[in-house]
């Protein structure tokens, strides 16, 4: 298989080649050789019967011309395809800054941490205290309580990929405020969605980067469905819903807005 990427590639850009002056892309050339592909469409931002009928005039140099032509053909052309990754018989790799969504990973054999889509589960410390601050008044618990809750989903997600796992990505750029490669992913554990055992268990809420599924799904839809999963989980007290105070644990908390789009 090619192990050319479309769109999102391991350097956070779309598509140029930077093999010789960027080392990431090692990760994704080599872990994607034996990686199984499924093109996914994305969208086109625009006025289609515009960019439809934009004409592109001979005035101009020719490599002015090819980029506007590039820019303004029909909508169904321009769309650019991306790609799904899917990674088989991923292992978990222990790091001091593993947590519930966030975790390092070996494909292969190259090393890199899947920021799970669509979730977002509680800090285990106080690495960043703003953060930590603003999940435990989502969640209504004592920041105290909501460490130990992020403790448990990191252990639960330890427990659970103690297996050789499945791992979707896009490559698109995950980078947090550390220098480590993160990617953004959907983790697979016997055939079930890592993020809805999370939220199931009442050790995430939905929030966070969404993106159309592997198999087609719209983002919308699966939001819907996680959010479910999380009222459910707050109705049985489960995870850290057990662990709110009174005002807390009655209310309901506000949905996140709308999850930012890959």
């Amino acid at each position: 298989m090619s192990s050319k990427i479309a769109g999102n590639s391991p350097t956070g850009h779309d598509g140029h080649d930077g093999r010789l002056n960027n080392p990431e892309l090692a990760v994704s050339s080599a872990v994607c050789q034996s990686a199984h592909v499924l093109p996914v469409q994305d969208h086109f931002i625009g006025d289609k019967s515009t960019a439809a009928n934009m004409a592109v005039t001979n005035i101009a140099p020719r490599s002015f011309t090819i980029l506007l032509a590039l820019l303004f053909v029909p909508a169904g052309l321009a769309a650019e395809k991306r790609e799904w990754f899917k990674l088989t018989d991923c292992r978990y790799v222990a790091y001091q800054y593993n947590d519930g969504d966030s975790f390092q990973v070996k494909s292969g054999t190259n090393d890199f941490i899947v920021r799970l889509y669509f979730v977002d589960a509680p800090e285990s410390n106080l690495r960043y205290p703003e953060r930590t601050r603003e999940q435990s008044e989502y969640f209504g618990a004592t920041l105290d309580e909501t460490m130990k809750a992020g403790a448990e989903a990191r252990q639960v997600v330890r427990d659970l990929l103690g297996e050789p796992f499945l791992v979707w990505t896009r490559w698109a750029s995950a980078a947090g405020r550390g220098r480590e490669r993160r990617y953004y992913g959907i983790v697979e554990v016997n055939g079930k969605d890592l993020g809805e055992i999370l939220l199931s268990k009442g050790l995430a809420r939905t929030k966070g980067v969404s993106v159309t599924l592997p198999g087609g799904k719209k983002a919308s839809s699966h939001v819907e469905k996680l959010r479910k999963l999380e009222d459910e989980a707050r109705t049985k007290r489960a995870g850290i819903w057990a662990r709110t105070n009174s005002s807390g644990g009655d209310r309901q908390p506000k949905p996140p807005a709308t999850a930012p789009k890959e």
